[in-house]
């Protein structure tokens, strides 16, 4: 093996991509393709052809980029046309824009019928796309727009039949998981809602937790952390917040250890609070294993829905749990940085301490 053979194997095997293409990894489906200069052909990373030997592989973003350099898809894995997770987001967009638009409450097997999927498929398939059951997502969405009622009409039942319930019952058996709160707390920004929080310091600056009693439903970081409780109480101005214990300071101490490793997790509840659309979204940042990325395009591609890139970087703008829910792990189509709610270089500090191999 000549020098330059090796040089080119090495730079492919030290390459965190090499890794899934040997693994034939299918979540990094769609993140990227190789080619091999042997054959001619390019691949998606699951692919189930022979293992190409690493000094022949080239890495791409996108099937236009690796024709553009001369290579044919693969027939084998068809990297040119849709995966079946692609076709599956597809589908499921679909329905979501369904229940978007209809008050009826169509059954699971309605649903499923439409989708052209079993029950049971339909079923787990929606779930992995949203990330929330049908019947789950259609009461977040029923939430967006109470939300938007509650704050343009006067009226508590008008904004709950305006929103598509037919019995007040209803709506507030389920109003807590909505909103956090009772409906008439909402429209009074969170009057007797009360949210715990503190301010602790890391590497990257201060960390605002805060916590309702459905879990941590801010992660914030910035450099004043006065300014991180103003914008805690914009969130939420007329809950009462309330400065934590020292118990509630070992959370703190578990998010800050977080911060400073994310590869390691953070296993703790979520107060997640968004419109259906943001769900979405988050629910795809939270797909993005440790160490990967993935382009604004590819993320709207995976919730089925290619034309919102816009939508979707607002979505990750509109983040608020810094980390838990990794928007830091979304890049430009050309794998370049853009903008992070938290700063640029809090975003290239994240990414680089969850390349395989960092020790941080």
């Amino acid at each position: 093996m000549s020098a330059k053979t090796r040089e080119l194997a090495a730079a492919t095997e030290h390459d965190p991509r090499w890794a899934s293409i040997v693994a034939r990894s299918r979540e990094a489906a769609g993140t990227f393709f190789y080619s091999v200069r042997t054959t001619g052909v390019y691949c998606r990373p699951p692919c189930a052809a022979r293992l190409p030997r690493p000094e022949n592989v080239r890495f791409h973003p996108t099937c236009k980029d690796a024709e553009g350099a001369g290579f044919r898809p693969c027939k084998r894995c068809r990297p040119n046309q849709p995966t079946l997770a692609e076709q599956h987001a597809a589908r499921v967009a679909e329905i979501c824009r369904f229940i978007e638009t209809t008050d009826d409450v169509a059954t699971l097997e309605e649903l499923a019928a439409r989708a052209g999927l079993s029950t049971f498929h339909f079923h787990r398939v929606f779930k992995s796309v949203t990330g929330l059951t049908p019947r789950a997502y259609r009461a977040a969405h029923r939430g967006e727009r109470v939300r938007k009622e509650l704050g343009r009409t006067g009226s508590v039942t008008a904004a709950i039949y305006q929103s598509g319930y037919n019995s007040n019952g209803r709506f507030y058996g389920e109003s807590h998981q909505l909103l956090g709160m009772t409906p008439t707390s909402y429209r009074a920004g969170g009057t007797n809602a009360e949210i715990r929080f503190a301010v602790g310091e890391c590497s990257l600056g201060s960390v605002l937790v805060a916590r309702s009693e459905r879990g941590v439903c801010a992660i914030l970081l910035g450099d004043d952390p006065d300014l991180l409780a103003r914008n805690l109480q914009d969130r939420f101005p007329r809950a009462t917040l309330i400065g934590g214990d020292s118990e509630f300071e070992r959370l703190v101490s578990r998010v800050v250890g977080f911060v400073e490793a994310p590869r390691l997790g953070l296993d703790l509840p979520l107060d997640v609070r968004g419109t259906a659309f943001q769900q979405r979204v988050w629910q795809a940042l939270q797909n993005i294993p440790p160490g990967a990325t993935a382009s604004y395009t590819e993320i709207a591609g995976r919730i089925g829905s290619s034309t919102s890139v816009r939508a979707v970087a607002g979505a990750c703008a509109a983040n608020a749990l810094a980390v838990a829910i990794p928007c830091h792990r979304v890049v430009r189509s050309d794998g370049g940085l853009s903008g992070y709610r938290w700063g640029v270089e809090r975003k290239r500090a994240l990414l680089q301490r969850e390349r395989p191999g960092n020790s941080s």
